[in-house]
């Protein structure tokens, strides 16, 4: 069966930050979506990320930088991986999540890579 990332945008706070209501919003979806679930994490906010990036290409000087590789109105905050029988059934799954109703949930397809 297929799988679908669901990515979670909203609010750049710590995961323990969210209001309670909405952390029972979450618990309610993993507990409702058990059977399609396929994995996902929450994530730190954006100013513990490190971006990377290689210069002249593989083997090249490693170059970081603090924070995220973009700015953006609403941060990368999360995912879901869901198994769905095609992108409607998806859809429908990533209608659920909390982050729909008050920030964006983007829904792309997995490669398989047969492995």
């Amino acid at each position: 069966m297929p799988q679908y990332a669901a990515l979670i945008y909203g609010p750049d706070i710590e995961p323990a930050e969210l209001a309670d209501g909405v952390m029972a919003d979450y618990n309610r979806f993993g507990e409702e979506n058990a059977a399609v679930i396929r994995g996902g994490a929450a994530l730190h906010p954006t100013s513990t990320a490190t971006t990377v990036r290689v210069v002249g290409a593989r083997g090249g000087d490693v170059v970081t930088s603090d924070g995220l590789y973009a700015e953006t109105k609403e941060a990368l905050t999360g995912f879901y991986l869901v198994e769905a029988d095609d992108l409607d059934a998806a859809i429908a799954i990533a209608a659920q999540l909390p982050a729909a109703w008050d920030g964006a949930v983007e829904v792309r397809p997995v490669v398989d890579f047969g492995g």
